[in-house]
């Protein structure tokens, strides 16, 4: 038997790697052998995913999301570099993880750019999850070269505190990106600006207040006119399209690289060349953290299952609130929980959710080698049951 283990990670408790690991664990338990294949859809995760996927790791130490120092990485192969904000200058970035809303900056995120780029890829891959600030991408802008000066001529640090006093932008001496193609991996849509834009949708998230929200959006409606003034008229148009709102505006600025924004899941696939460990497959096996009625929208796993069949496809998640008689409408043969397996609460419990996942792939190798058609009664393998 062919077992393929393709999850997500499970946010805010293991990597995608250690999912994947823990039910490889389980499911060679029960003699089933597998092949392991972390992914990512274009959130955090994603450099690791890549490394997961024989890219090459290269640590950058870059500006956290507060300006101090971070210690991230990002992955090559040949010909193409993988960036994340996550792991740069992400909300995991910020001193003891107080929110930043108004002064974190996407500097890091540029300066790990300009490290990639002495690797020559001809293709850039962004992903743009887990941002800790809106600042319309100037901070990325101001690493790569450009200068953003207020009415005076004074130069302002990238950050949403300065996008209202934004009057120019030079950008005469920025690094040169052409014939790099430059790809967004995400699946976030919202325009830069409005009531689906950055600062209004995922400005409180990052912990703006309400006041502080109109102050982003006027900032970033600002920038769009400084811009435009400034020799960008495109500008406007990039405002609007679809994804520029993401990582509070990273998005914007990545169009005005000439970047172009794709289905996250879908690209990310590709990248890590899920497809070529298909042919040969009896099963395999997915998941993420939590699977709710957006999951079939789109999601990872659901991509997962789409690009699979007709290979049976098993979910593992940390929480489903998707009902049974939808689980084959999103491509699911059964979706197991941590909660079918316990009492407790194991959001902010990495070693039973190891434990667990374990017991669920030995669960599932068991079905899958004895009786695939078997539909386990989760209830008698509750932890202390």
């Amino acid at each position: 038997m062919k077992v393929l283990v393709a999850p997500d990670k499970f946010k805010g408790s293991l990597s995608a790697s250690e999912v994947a690991d823990r039910l490889a664990e389980g499911l060679a338990m029960a003699g089933v052998d597998s092949y392991r294949m972390p992914l990512a859809d274009g959130g955090d995760g994603s450099v690791d995913a890549a490394v997961a996927a024989g890219f090459v790791p290269h640590p950058v130490t870059v500006a956290g999301a507060a300006g101090t120092p971070s210690y991230g990485r990002i992955a090559v192969s040949p010909g193409t570099a993988v960036v994340e904000v996550a792991n740069t200058c992400g909300l995991t970035t910020l001193p003891s993880g107080r929110p930043l809303p108004l002064d974190a900056s996407s500097l890091g995120m540029g300066q790990a750019i300009s490290q990639a780029m002495r690797f020559r890829p001809r293709r850039l891959v962004l992903a743009l999850g887990g941002s800790a600030g809106t600042d319309g991408g100037m901070g990325l802008l101001a690493a790569l070269g450009y200068t953003f000066a207020d009415a005076s001529g004074r130069r302002l640090r990238g950050c949403g505190r300065s996008l209202g006093r934004v009057h120019t932008v030079d950008s005469s001496r920025a690094v040169k990106l052409t014939g790099v193609e430059i790809v967004v991996a995400g699946d976030v849509t919202n325009p830069l600006l409005g009531p689906h834009g950055a600062a209004a949708v995922y400005g409180p998230q990052k912990g703006a207040t309400d006041e502080e929200v109109r102050f982003l959006e006027a900032g970033l409606n600002n920038l769009v006119q400084a811009f435009a003034r400034s020799g960008y008229p495109e500008a406007t148009t990039a405002a609007a399209a679809a994804g520029a709102g993401s990582a509070g505006g990273i998005g914007f600025a990545a169009l005005l690289l000439g970047a172009e924004i794709v289905s996250g899941a879908d690209y990310f696939l590709d990248l890590l060349g899920f497809d070529r460990h298909l042919p040969g497959c009896d099963l395999v096996v997915t998941g993420e953290g939590s699977i709710d009625e957006q999951t079939p929208n789109g999601k990872l796993p659901t991509v997962v299952a789409r690009r699979s069949y007709p290979v049976p496809i098993v979910a593992v998640a940390g929480r489903s609130t998707l009902p049974p008689n939808r689980w084959g409408a999103a491509g699911f043969t059964r979706i197991h929980t941590l909660g079918d397996y316990t009492d407790r609460d194991t959001a902010d419990d990495p070693d039973l959710t190891r434990q667990l996942l374990t017991r669920i792939g030995r669960q599932i190798g068991y079905a899958a080698a004895y009786d695939p058609d078997v539909v386990v009664d989760n209830e008698q393998s509750r932890l202390g049951g």
